[in-house]
């Protein structure tokens, strides 16, 4: 059951219509978009880091795996509230098993420089002012900056720009990047688990 909030939809039809002009050069000069990393890291440096990082993001993976295994299953017919009980239970249980978890052991100093700069490089002039005044508009106040807490249901989950997201490095299904203010949050897709953050990320 995926984590969904529908008041972020607005946003995301806005957004699209900022970058709008972006994806229409892209496709422009390319007659298609990338579909791959199209900032692979460059130097020795940057592959061991994203390794690192790829490895720690795998680790969640596996550990949020073993966790929802332990849960009952919801049937098909699951109720909203039956739904919202599982969710809880899940966030609890990771928490639980994440009670180790610390703010930077995702987003190390070293691969949050590295995605200021991706995000420093691709927005740029008029491009950075319109992102930011999107994106600081999104209703996320009150969204806690704390590693195994949950996002808000009742707060705008802020997309990511598509032509931003070919940059970054790459994420499972079950982790999506999120914007709070100038900060950005991996967010786990199924239950909103904060599982870590960096500030200032947004120039």
């Amino acid at each position: 059951m995926k984590y969904i909030n529908y008041k972020s939809m607005a946003r995301v039809v806005r957004l699209a219509i900022v970058l709008g002009s972006m994806t229409a050069l892209c496709v422009g000069q390319n007659h298609q978009m990338p579909t791959h990393n199209a900032n692979a890291p460059s130097t020795k440096q940057e592959k061991n880091l994203l390794s690192d990082f790829n490895k720690s993001v795998k680790q969640y993976s596996v550990e949020r795996e073993s966790v929802r295994k332990k849960l009952p299953p919801l049937s098909k017919d699951s109720t909203p509230e039956q739904i919202a009980a599982y969710q809880k239970q899940f966030v609890d249980a990771l928490r639980m098993q994440r009670s180790y978890a610390k703010q930077g052991y995702l987003f190390t100093p070293s691969v949050a420089a590295y995605i200021r700069s991706i995000i420093k490089h691709e927005f740029k002039g008029t491009d950075r002012a319109q992102l930011r005044e999107t994106i600081l508009e999104a209703d996320t106040a009150g969204v806690p900056m704390q590693v195994n807490y949950p996002y808000p249901e009742t707060k705008e989950l802020t997309q990511i720009p598509p032509t931003l997201l070919l940059k970054l490095p790459q994420l499972p299904k079950e982790l999506k990047y999120r914007f709070v203010q100038r900060n950005l949050l991996l967010v786990d897709t199924d239950n909103g688990l904060i599982v870590d953050y960096m500030l200032n990320a947004l120039p």
